[in-house]
C-alpha cells in the first residue's frame, strides 16, 4: 500500500492529538470511574502518581468503599468474632491491615512463579531487598542492583581489589558494605568511597548492618563497633558477646542485637558501650542469623542445628521455639509491619514460611524443575517456573539437591521474596493471592 502523503500523515498526527486527551484534563468523574475498577494495590500506587489523583482517590472515598467491600466478604467468609479488622480504626491503618492480611495469604496458600537468572559471574551469597530493589553480592568483585519488574541490573559497584566483601546493606542514596578491615560507601552514582584505616580499629569483622547514618560491625572478639557515616569515625566499641558476632540486627528505637554460635543473644543500645541483657533459651545452639519486628518486638533466630527461636523483648522471655529444618537456617525475614508470616531458608534448600506468633511451618516451598518459559534481561537468560508446596509427608532427603539448592540468604517484600544460592543464580519468588 502506498504510504499517505506527509500532509497527510501530519494531519492525522494533529487528529490523534487532539483525540488523546492527556490524563491530567480527565474529569473528576471519570476519573473516579476508572479508578472504581482497580484493586487495592493498584490504587494505592495511583495515590503517588500526583497530587489530582492522590485527591480524587481520597475525595471520593474509593478506598473506604474498598475497605467496606473488603470487611463484608471477610464477615461472609468467618465468624464475626474471627474478623479482627475494622473500620473505626484510621483509614491508612485499615489498607494496611488488608495488604498484611493477602500478603500472608499469598504466602501460605497463593499460586508461585519462580524467575531465575545468572546475577554473578562466580557466586551470589547475600540479597537484600527494599525500596522495591534487589541488591545482590559477595563471591566476585561486583555488587548488582536489580529491578524485581524486568530483572534488568540497574546498577552496578565494583569492590576494591584485593579485599574480600564480606556484608552489605542499602538505602535510598547509598550502599555500606564491609570490605576486608574497613568500611566501604558508594552513591547510588557508583562514586566509591573507603572510611581512614586508622577508624576501623577491628582485627576480622564478621557482620555488619546499617541504620540510619550509623553502621555497626560485627567482631570475631565479640566486640560491635559503630561507625558515623557523616565522620567517618568509630564512634563507639561495645562488649556484645564472650564469643565472635556472627550476625546482627538494628531496630528503629536503637537497639542492637548480636548472636553467636555459642547460642548467646546479645542486647545493647547504639549509645551505650556494653551489653544491656542477654537472651536465652534452655535449648539455645549456634545463632546463624538474626531478625527483629518493630510492629511486634519479637526477635527471631535461626541456629546452625535447624531450630528457630522467638523471644519478646517487652519481657525478655522466651515465646517458643521450633526445630523446622534437620540443618542449617542462614536466613530467615519478614516483611516490614508484618506480625504474621516469617520466611526462613537454609541448608537444605526448602523455602519454609512460618507463624510468627507460634513458630508452626505453614508452608514448605521449592521450585519445579519443569522450564516454563525463557526471555531476555539485557545480560543473559530468565527462567521462568513454577513453584510448589510440599506435603507433610514429603522426605526432603529423596528430592535431587539440584532443584533445591541451599538458601544462604534471602529477603521479604509484598507478595514476593529473593533468594541467593552460593552460586551464580539469583531467584525471585512470586506469591499469587
Amino acid at each position: 500500500m502506498t504510504p499517505p502523503p506527509t500532509a497527510d500523515r501530519s494531519s492525522m498526527r494533529r487528529r490523534s492529538d487532539v483525540d488523546a486527551k492527556p490524563v491530567h484534563s480527565l474529569s473528576h468523574d471519570i476519573l473516579c470511574i476508572i479508578f472504581s475498577f482497580l484493586d487495592l494495590f493498584d490504587l494505592v500506587r495511583c495515590l503517588a502518581v500526583c497530587k489530582s489523583w492522590n485527591y480524587a482517590i481520597y475525595k471520593s472515598e474509593i478506598l473506604r468503599t474498598f475497605c467496606l467491600r473488603y470487611q463484608k466478604q471477610e464477615m461472609n467468609s468467618a465468624s464475626t468474632s474471627e474478623v479482627s479488622f475494622s473500620l473505626e480504626k484510621p483509614l491508612l491503618e485499615c489498607l494496611e491491615e488488608i495488604a498484611m492480611e493477602r500478603h500472608k495469604l499469598a504466602l501460605e496458600k497463593g499460586r508461585i512463579r519462580v524467575s531465575q537468572w545468572i546475577g554473578h559471574s562466580v557466586r551470589a551469597e547475600q540479597c537484600r531487598m527494599k525500596m522495591g530493589l534487589i541488591l545482590t553480592g559477595v563471591g566476585d568483585k561486583v555488587m548488582r542492583l536489580w529491578s524485581p519488574e524486568n530483572f534488568r541490573c540497574l546498577e552496578e559497584y565494583s569492590i576494591p581489589e584485593k579485599v574480600p566483601l564480606i556484608d552489605f546493606d542499602f538505602d535510598v542514596g547509598k550502599i555500606v558494605g564491609l570490605v576486608g578491615k574497613q568500611l566501604c560507601i558508594w552513591s547510588r552514582s557508583g562514586k566509591r568511597s573507603i572510611f581512614p584505616s586508622r577508624e576501623c580499629t577491628f582485627e576480622k569483622g564478621l557482620c555488619m548492618r546499617y541504620f540510619d547514618a550509623e553502621a555497626v560491625v560485627g567482631c570475631e572478639d565479640g566486640t560491635a563497633h559503630v561507625f558515623d557515616m557523616y565522620s567517618r569515625r568509630c564512634s563507639r566499641i561495645i562488649r556484645m558477646l564472650p564469643g565472635p558476632v556472627t550476625c546482627l540486627c538494628v531496630n528503629d528505637d536503637q537497639l542492637m542485637f548480636g548472636g553467636s554460635l555459642l547460642g548467646n543473644i546479645g542486647v545493647s543500645g547504639l549509645r551505650s558501650d556494653q551489653r544491656v541483657v542477654m537472651l536465652r533459651s534452655r535449648n539455645t545452639v549456634g545463632i546463624r542469623t538474626l531478625c527483629y519486628n518493630d510492629s511486634s518486638r519479637l526477635v527471631f533466630a535461626g541456629s546452625t542445628a535447624g531450630h528457630v527461636y522467638c523471644w519478646d523483648l517487652r519481657t525478655m522471655k522466651s515465646l517458643w521455639e521450633s526445630r523446622v529444618s534437620p540443618n542449617v537456617i542462614y536466613s530467615l525475614q519478614h516483611l516490614q509491619n508484618d506480625r504474621s508470616s516469617l520466611a526462613v531458608g537454609g541448608i537444605d534448600g526448602i523455602l519454609r514460611i512460618l507463624d510468627q506468633n507460634t513458630g508452626t511451618v505453614r508452608s514448605c516451598c521449592m521450585m519445579d524443575s519443569r522450564l516454563l518459559s525463557t526471555h531476555q534481561n539485557g545480560l543473559g537468560t530468565v527462567e521462568e517456573r513454577r513453584g510448589k508446596r510440599l506435603s507433610d509427608e514429603t522426605p526432603i532427603d529423596a528430592i535431587d539437591r539440584r532443584n533445591r539448592p541451599s538458601i544462604t540468604s534471602l529477603a521479604v517484600g509484598m507478595k514476593k521474596i529473593v533468594t541467593t544460592h552460593n552460586d551464580k543464580f539469583i531467584r525471585l519468588w512470586k506469591f499469587q493471592s
